[in-house]
């Protein structure tokens, strides 16, 4: 069996099971990292918010200089149909993207035309919330004026990467990433919140990082589930003084956070009620 058997790629008008070779070494994105892309997931037979991560994409393609050929609603449709070619209802990541397969003037920035569409949709269990552990990482998030940060954008993450690499050399399972004036801004691989007297903050969504569709969508459920929620700016102390913290994202959806550099915490009531509220939702039948 190989190793990609249990993936189906969308690519030039079809689908093929696996992960068939589609950039060559000449290609823009291959070289210069002109790709975009959004993650999305089908689990227990529901794909919550898939047709907001489908508008994001074309938004983020707008953001890069690349040219969205999809709308959200075909791009929405193509994914549905991806997601049923799986036997019965295994947990899955959608990942649709665009990339420039040519440059424009003097090769270093895309050129539009050249835009390519696929998808890849692929098996990926979805984790037990057991809890992760955090450290303060040294790398950071960069500025607007440096970085596409208002595109879901490839280019984005090897930053990431480099600070979730080294949290796990140094025995932690994610990594809080500051911005550059100091600031909490987010995990390497998901937004977070802390929880202290009742009241439940997160980060200000400051152009740094990616305000995440889970990061609202959780917002806005335990809002109307009578909780206050503050955007504001957090230092680190807020965290170290914090009663609980979890974290939301496409992959885990909400995960509460256990441990917290040398502070051990319990997972605490609020991030197990935005599990609650948001398996819910995502079973309402309204996602």
């Amino acid at each position: 069996m190989s190793e990609w058997s249990d993936t189906w790629t969308y690519s030039d008008d079809k689908w093929q099971e696996g992960n068939p070779l589609i950039v060559g070494a000449r290609e823009h994105a291959f070289w210069l990292g002109s790709s975009v892309f959004d993650g999305a997931r089908a689990f227990e037979g529901v794909m919550p918010d898939l047709d907001l991560h489908c508008e994001r994409l074309n938004r983020s393609a707008v953001a890069l200089s690349l040219k969205a050929t999809k709308s959200a609603d075909e791009m929405e449709a193509l994914c549905r149909e991806g997601v049923a070619k799986f036997e019965g209802e295994p947990a899955l990541y959608i990942r649709p993207m665009y990339y420039a397969t040519q440059g424009g003037p003097m090769a270093v920035g895309a050129l539009p035309e050249s835009t390519k569409f696929i998808i890849s949709i692929y098996v990926t269990p979805m984790p037990e919330p057991k809890g992760m552990s955090v450290c303060v990482s040294h790398f950071r998030r960069p500025t607007q004026e440096c970085m596409p940060l208002d595109a879901k954008a490839g280019c984005l993450y090897p930053n990431n990467g480099r600070a979730l690499q080294d949290a796990g050399n140094r025995g932690y399972g994610n990594a809080v990433l500051l911005d550059m004036l100091g600031n909490v801004a987010e995990l390497a691989t998901a937004n977070i919140f802390m929880v202290k007297d009742g009241v439940v903050y997160t980060p200000a969504a400051n152009g740094t990082f990616l305000s995440g569709i889970t990061r609202r969508r959780v917002m806005l459920l335990l809002q109307e589930a009578g909780h206050e929620v503050r955007e504001e700016t957090l230092q680190l102390e807020h965290f170290r003084e914090a009663d609980e913290m979890f974290a939301t994202g496409n992959f885990s959806k909400v995960a509460p956070i256990n441990r917290f550099e040398d502070r051990d915490l319990q997972p605490g009531p609020v991030a197990k009620k935005a599990r609650e509220l948001y398996w819910q939702f995502a079973h309402s039948g309204a996602a």
